[in-house]
C-alpha cells in the first residue's frame, strides 16, 4: 500500500520572505509603511527575532541599516517604488562606495493598471537608476522562485559587500487594490 503524500498549503510571499530573512540572520528591518507590504510588516513585528520599526523616510531607513552593518548587524529596508525615488544620493554617496550590503525590498507600483502618473514615472526610472549605480536588482514575479532569489541575493550582497534591490512585482504581491 502506497503512503499518501503529505500535502501542505503553499506559503504566502510574506512568509517566504520572513523565513528567508531569518535563515540569513537579517534581524533589523526599518521600513516606510506601505499597503502592499502590510502582511510582511505585521509578520515581522509579531516575530521577536526581528527588530522592526517604521521610519519617516527611506533615506533614514537606509542610514539605520548602514550604521547597523558597520556595527555587525544585518538589516533590510522595506519601501514602495515612489520611496525609492528619494534614494539616489544616499545610495551613490554612502551605500555603494562604503560597500554596504544593503538589502532593499521594494513593492512595485506604477505598472499593471496603475492610476497614479507619479508612480508610473518613478517605476520607469527605478531600474535605470539601479543600473547606473551598478547595483544588483531582481524583479520577483513568482512565488516558486522567490525563496531562491531572496536567499541567493542576500548571500551575494553579504559576500560581495554590495547592495541589492528585490523588486516585488504586482504579479507576486497582487499589488495595491484600489476601492471605488
Amino acid at each position: 500500500m502506497a503512503v499518501a503524500e503529505e500535502r501542505t498549503s503553499p506559503q504566502s510571499w510574506p512568509e517566504v520572505v520572513l523565513q528567508t530573512l531569518k535563515r540569513n540572520d537579517v534581524r533589523l528591518i526599518p521600513y516606510v509603511p506601505d499597503r502592499v507590504l502590510t502582511g510582511l510588516i505585521k509578520s515581522l513585528h509579531a516575530d521577536p527575532f526581528f527588530t522592526t520599526f517604521p521610519t519617516a523616510r527611506e533615506e533614514e531607513a537606509v542610514g539605520i541599516v548602514s550604521g547597523a552593518w558597520m556595527g555587525g548587524l544585518k538589516g533590510a529596508v522595506l519601501m514602495q517604488t515612489s520611496g525609492f525615488a528619494t534614494l539616489a544620493n544616499v545610495l551613490a554617496s554612502l551605500v555603494v562606495p562604503s560597500q554596504i550590503p544593503l538589502i532593499m525590498f521594494v513593492s512595485e507600483r506604477g505598472t499593471l493598471g496603475e492610476f497614479n502618473l507619479g508612480q508610473s514615472l518613478v517605476c520607469r526610472t527605478m531600474r535605470p537608476v539601479l543600473d547606473s549605480l551598478a547595483m544588483e536588482h531582481h524583479t520577483c514575479t513568482r512565488l516558486d522562485e522567490l525563496e531562491f532569489v531572496v536567499d541567493r541575493s542576500i548571500k551575494q550582497a553579504v559576500t560581495t559587500q554590495a547592495p541589492v534591490a528585490l523588486i516585488l512585482s504586482p504579479l507576486l504581491t497582487g499589488g495595491k487594490v484600489f476601492d471605488k
